[in-house]
């Protein structure tokens, strides 16, 4: 994995765009900053108009980032627009591809150098960075893990005040895709993502296939990141997200839990979310039903679960 001497990594950075542009000046704007990486960017549009992608062409342009963005002209879910990149990414001869979501923010001109180093020097094959409710000192992400009981992921660190108290390297578990360095070769022995998902968990999918193929993720918190989080989808409790997380947490446990373990998560996932309908608007109360029985009835592409060594 290692670049030769007079060459910089060729990093691929996929981004997905849905109604993002009050976001792009920032991410655009940070991406200038970087330093010690070959860029090229991959913007995927998946916006009912093209302002975005008239925007990303115009400060990349400014910016002289070396960009590639295509307006889909319909919302193709972010699985699907992360796919299209990652396969231009490939498709350039990109050593590395990051999927960096663009409601984020990363001032440090090495964040994404910090990130490749470690897969350039051969300890992994994938890489993510402290990231911070933006705007805050408050950690939003400093790895994870993945519940076999629940079907849920839980943020380290989530809420906390950054006092240095997670400024230790190590692998994890879990991370979520909105900013993950990866080697190419990770694409050829884990696949691409499940775009069955649309919207949420397409990326804890990912990282379990990843960990199922002995890839593990290494934390770098030298590495920083601010999130505007739920930025582009109204919040964790908008009826879109209610749906799409309901019926892919259930979708999750049947694809990837074997027997009895796909049970037990399917019927905790479903009686959670009932229970939580009550603080819900009419409408979330509506979405949560139709995602819970959308998740019964979405069919997993064939592959045999693998059962989870505990709970």
């Amino acid at each position: 994995m290692v670049q030769t001497a007079n060459r910089p990594p060729r990093v691929g950075i996929v981004t997905v765009l849905y109604n993002s542009d009050d976001v792009l000046d920032d991410f655009f704007a940070s991406l200038a900053l970087q330093r010690g990486v070959d860029m090229k960017l991959y913007v995927i549009d998946n916006s009912a108009t093209d302002s975005g992608a008239v925007m990303s062409r115009r400060l990349a342009e400014a910016a002289h980032i070396d960009a590639e963005v295509v307006f889909n002209n319909a919302n193709a879910g972010v699985a699907r627009g992360n796919n299209q990149g990652i396969q231009m990414a490939l498709a350039d001869g990109c050593d590395y591809v990051l999927l960096a979501n663009n409601d984020t923010e990363f001032l440090d001109p090495q964040t994404i150098a910090k990130l490749i180093q470690p897969i350039e020097d051969g300890s992994t094959f994938a890489t993510f960075p402290k990231i911070l409710y933006h705007g805050t000192n408050r950690i939003w992400c400093a790895g994870g893990t993945i519940s076999r009981m629940k079907a849920i992921t839980a943020h380290i660190g989530d809420g906390a005040e950054d006092d240095g108290q997670y400024d230790r390297p190590g692998f994890t578990e879990y991370a979520p895709t909105c900013f993950m360095a990866l080697h190419r070769s990770v694409f050829e022995r884990v696949g691409m993502m499940d775009e069955s998902y649309f919207v949420y968990y397409d990326d804890t999918d990912f990282v379990w296939r990843m960990n199922l193929a002995d890839i593990h993720l290494l934390y770098v918190p030298t590495s920083l990141v601010g999130h505007k989080v739920s930025f582009s989808t109204g919040g964790d409790e908008s009826p879109f997200s209610l749906y799409y997380c309901t019926r892919n947490r259930l979708y999750f446990s049947r694809k990837n839990f074997a027997l009895p373990w796909s049970i037990v998560a399917q019927g905790y996932s479903a009686l959670a979310m009932l229970a939580k309908c009550a603080r819900f608007t009419p409408a979330g109360r509506k979405s949560v039903l139709r995602g819970i029985a959308a998740g019964m009835k979405l069919r997993a592409p064939s592959a045999t679960p693998q059962t989870p060594q505990t709970a």
